[in-house]
């Protein structure tokens, strides 16, 4: 039989786990993660960049997938043929001179997770956490969600013919377009009169005494997929490592896969520094932030507030320790973005060709303060994490373009002419 080549791991007492248990905490309570034999993977596959170069001109699945191009960091016991994939990943590295000139950053790009087949990031997390679930003979996958989570998670389990899902969504604090998901891969979906964290908690009691295994980012597999945004960003940089990843936070998994995919990729010599990272929340929904201010001396949750990056309106996330401790490896910062910051940075992007849901306007409000304080120069180089396509969030969009989100004033309305359908209106109206 062949030696595994790697386990699950408490990130507080050490203790060790089988990654066939079925578990996402330590006994001791906090969660695990999921640790590689780094040493056999470098020895084992020494020419790495080479391999992901070639398979990146590839056209077959599952390996022209931006995930399991990097089967070997992702999860190197998963067999090829358990690999549930949608050819996720590779979305694209924007560099757009109005957006740099507007953030008043040189070298800024944006990396587009919303170019992802359900339209955000949390396909990277729900190929590996689907994948490893189908390794495992799962018949029943569940999560609690704001939308995004709930889309992914039901369209890579509708792929396995033995598999159903198991939605818990917040009544009516989801996008129309995101409750559509979920529906249509036919996941029964259950929504709930409360909000993300009472649905997280649901979630977790059931999948503790039910055969329901849980897809929330404490699934240490979960974060193994969505480390590959991390991973192909600097892969499409020829490796050249920027000086800040920039990033909205939530239940704090995307910072946490973030910072553990880029310490490996450190640990294994592929790249010769480490990034900083600023993670930024929206004002609403701010725990970890108001932690930072303490120096993460101090857990703190707050109940989330109405926000327009709804897909970050948590208060208690599960990711805390994960995130705070990877903040801290990394120099990095916390920011927050009140309302309209966030959907004035966002109105930046969309203008530019560029259409990014608010929690990406969350991020980019974070860069404007981080460069106007002078953490972020002028001539460093800054990938910002845009998570998911504005497209899924259209209610927030039309509603700022007709002036119609509550207490804003934006400044870049830009409402339909509702004129008669007559030629002289239409010349007069355009003034060409």
């Amino acid at each position: 039989m062949t030696l595994k080549i790697s386990r699950m791991e408490c990130i507080a007492c050490g203790r060790t786990y089988e990654t066939e248990e079925t578990r996402y905490r330590c006994d001791c309570g906090d969660l695990l993660q999921v640790v590689h034999d780094l040493d056999r993977i470098g020895s084992e596959f020494p020419d790495l960049k080479e391999l992901f170069e070639k398979r990146k001109e590839s056209f077959d699945l599952p390996y022209r997938s931006g995930v399991w191009r990097y089967h070997e960091l992702i999860l190197p016991d998963l067999p090829r043929r358990k690999i549930v994939t949608k050819g996720e990943g590779n979305t694209t590295l924007y560099r757009v001179e109005a957006i740099s000139r507007a953030f008043g950053v040189k070298n800024l790009y944006l990396k587009h997770e919303g170019e992802n087949p359900t339209l955000s990031f949390k396909d990277r997390g729900m190929t590996a956490g689907v994948s490893w679930a189908h390794f495992l003979g799962m018949k029943y996958v569940g999560c609690a969600s704001t939308g995004d989570t709930s889309a992914a998670m039901a369209a890579y389990a509708a792929q396995v013919d033995s598999m159903e899902s198991v939605v818990f969504l917040p009544y009516k604090k989801v996008s129309p377009e995101q409750l559509a998901q979920p529906i249509s891969y036919g996941a029964r979906t259950l929504s709930l009169d409360t909000d993300f964290d009472g649905c997280m908690n649901l979630v977790q009691r059931i999948c503790k005494h039910h055969p329901l295994y849980l897809l929330n980012s404490m699934n240490s597999f979960r974060i193994e997929g969505q480390k590959a945004i991390g991973i192909e960003a600097v892969h499409q940089l020829n490796w050249e490592v920027p000086d800040w990843f920039v990033i909205p936070v939530g239940n704090a998994g995307n910072v946490s896969a973030l910072g553990k995919g880029l310490l490996e990729l450190f640990q294994l010599g592929l790249i010769d520094r480490l990034p900083r990272i600023a993670g930024v929340q929206a004002q609403a929904a701010n725990p970890l932030y108001l932690s930072y201010k303490t120096g993460f001396s101090e857990s703190i949750r707050v109940k989330a507030g109405d926000t327009c990056a709804s897909a970050i309106r948590i208060g208690d996330p599960v990711s805390r320790d994960k995130a705070s401790s990877i903040v801290k490896r990394f120099d990095g910062v916390m920011a927050e973005a009140d309302e309209s910051e966030l959907m004035e940075a966002k109105a930046v992007a969309d203008r530019a060709g560029v259409a990014v849901c608010p929690n990406s306007g969350v991020a980019l409000a974070g860069l404007k303060k981080l460069r106007n304080r002078g953490e972020i120069k002028e001539s460093d180089t800054v990938v910002v994490i845009c998570t998911a396509h504005g497209a899924k969030f259209s209610d927030v969009s039309v509603n700022y373009h007709t002036g119609n989100l509550p207490k804003l004033q934006p400044s870049r309305l830009n409402a339909p002419l509702r004129l008669p359908a007559d030629y002289g209106a239409i010349v007069k109206a355009l003034d060409l």
